[in-house]
């Protein structure tokens, strides 16, 4: 497969900077088989059924994004360097894989000081990151990143407006728990209490599992043969609790339906070897494009991605790669919002 497969003309207006204020007020293109209804987020009780479960990623998006000053002395004096880092993930040894810019302004063993309580030292770099050290540890490095950091927004966004504080609740989900997340499971954002409850009363299961979505989310697919894409390893879990729910819907019948491609690529993770969901915990990198056998997922909600992203090739292996595309060309066609902040759909590969 080409990437160009996945490729398709998008005007710069539908790309949104802002979500639907009330969260579920956002539109939602519903596609079963070869039909399109053009709905409301909150029409999801009478598009779904009762015995349905809904998967849930409970991930917490952190403030990753943390703007800060280098100082260096020397024979000419004292100069200083503004330095954004946006943290990628933890190591094992307790420091974090972060990006730096501008990189070439920072040396190995240099600090960055963020806030009176915050700073960290570089490490080392390799392929475009550093590991930095920070200052604090546990809840103490925690209040103080919640002090200096922003939403880390996706590249697109923070292209046309930095990140402020109204985008510390828009881009955090209503059940958000686990932190850990350097981006949200974005389709999750058009959830909130209200459309849970009335959910609830149709008869509508939730399960929540965690997947802490990593940058790589927002990595571009820089190869021409789409099977040579490396895709960023992200850690999840299934507990033991959420693999009994989900394996008692299905042998009753009810879909299993995941809120994003993140829980959809984790309980496909989990269901690959046998089909059954069991607990489940670690890394996976999996990549799904057209051809992927679902063992796990009967439908899935999830917002409207980038031309030639992992995503595109993923809700094509759900559809089918001419009918993502039919699908998409109507979206266009009606002025559908895009990306983290935009409209949803919900995809039914079956009428």
């Amino acid at each position: 497969m080409k990437l160009s497969e996945f490729d398709f003309d998008l005007p710069e207006a539908l790309i949104a900077t802002r979500p639907a204020r009330p969260r579920s007020s956002a539109r939602l293109l519903v596609a079963r088989g070869d039909a399109i209804d053009d709905r409301h987020v909150y029409d999801l009780p009478d598009v779904l059924r009762p015995g349905d479960r809904l998967i849930l990623n409970d991930t917490k998006v952190i403030p990753a994004r943390l703007t800060g000053t280098r100082t260096r002395s020397g024979e000419a004096g004292t100069t200083k360097a503004q330095i954004e880092l946006t943290l990628l993930d933890p190591t094992p040894e307790g420091y974090w894989r972060a990006l730096l810019r501008p990189l070439k302004k920072v040396r190995d063993g240099e600090v960055v000081r963020f806030s009176d309580d915050l700073e960290a030292t570089v490490l080392g770099r390799a392929d475009g990151s550093a590991t930095v050290g920070f200052n604090l540890t546990g809840a103490e490095f925690d209040a103080a990143l919640a002090a200096a950091g922003n939403m880390p927004l996706p590249p697109y966004i923070e292209a046309r407006r930095k990140a402020d504080d109204q985008d510390r609740e828009d881009y955090q989900t209503v059940w958000a728990r686990r932190s850990g997340a350097v981006a949200a499971p974005t389709a999750s954002l058009h959830f909130d209490a209200l459309l849970l409850q009335t959910l609830k009363e149709h008869g509508i299961d939730f399960t929540h599992v965690t997947l802490h979505v990593g940058a790589g989310t927002f990595l571009p697919v820089k190869v021409d043969d789409v099977s040579d894409h490396q895709m960023h390893a992200e850690w999840g879990e299934i507990t033991a609790e959420a693999a009994a729910e989900i394996e008692e819907t299905r042998s009753r019948g009810g879909r299993i339906i995941p809120v994003g491609t993140t829980a959809l690529r984790l309980i496909e993770t989990a269901a690959a070897e046998t089909g059954r969901i069991a607990p489940w915990i670690g890394e996976t990198d999996i990549f799904i494009t057209p051809g992927f056998r679902f063992r796990a997922a009967n439908a899935l909600m999830t917002n409207f991605h980038l031309p030639k992203s992992t995503l595109m090739m993923l809700v094509s292996a759900l559809m089918g790669r001419d009918r993502i595309m039919d699908i998409y060309a109507h979206a266009i066609a009606e002025k559908y919002r895009f990306f983290s902040y935009g409209d949803s759909s919900i995809l039914f590969p079956e009428a």
